[in-house]
């Protein structure tokens, strides 16, 4: 069995063009597909994507919720809801909930592959090495239990992103390896 850090991968590119069960939309709790990786899905995804979200409604920040994949290679799209719309921003506390529960959310659907962007860093202007922290402890974490998630992807729009998604993973990979030997 492939040990859980390994099931994580991270690589440069267009989230919206992942052929996985599920890409994650760095949404806001009303869900509204407005500008940034949520624009992309909208308009990559088509309108059906919009009127699923319509339908489900507001969440709590820190929850999220999917829909169908429209015209996505995706099958699904996970709403990761870590900030309010026009209102409160993205937090390390709203970030980590979000995450965990998207990665819950996958599970829940049997989902075997699931695509992260960056959640937090664009609009609601959260610091890039803060989130690739977070976003990968919890990755981690979750893989660690029983999930069908066999691969967690983070697709970053640009080479700085990758690179310190990179670093922070090559971190985490060190105190794992160190904290499973002294165990």
């Amino acid at each position: 069995m492939t040990a859980p850090i390994d099931r994580i991968l991270i690589q440069q590119g267009d989230l919206t063009e992942m052929d996985v069960d599920a890409i994650v939309n760095a949404a806001n709790n009303d869900l509204i597909l407005g500008a940034g990786v949520a624009g992309a899905i909208a308009r990559k995804g088509g309108e059906s994507i919009q009127r699923e979200c319509d339908d489900i409604g507001s969440i709590p920040v820190g929850y999220a919720a999917i829909t169908g994949g429209g015209k996505l290679k995706a099958r699904h799209v996970i709403h990761a809801a870590s900030m309010s719309l026009g209102g409160m921003r993205t937090t390390a506390k709203t970030l980590r909930t979000s995450t965990a529960h998207s990665l819950r959310l996958a599970a829940e659907r049997n989902l075997k592959s699931i695509a992260f962007p960056a959640i937090g860093t664009g609009v609601s202007g959260f610091p890039m090495d803060e989130c690739a922290q977070i976003m990968l402890a919890e990755a981690l974490q979750h893989l660690k239990s029983e999930t069908s998630l066999e691969a967690i992807h983070f697709v970053l729009f640009d080479t700085r992103s990758r690179d310190i998604f990179q670093s922070a993973l090559q971190t985490l990979r060190k105190e794992s390896s160190t904290g499973a030997a002294s165990a």
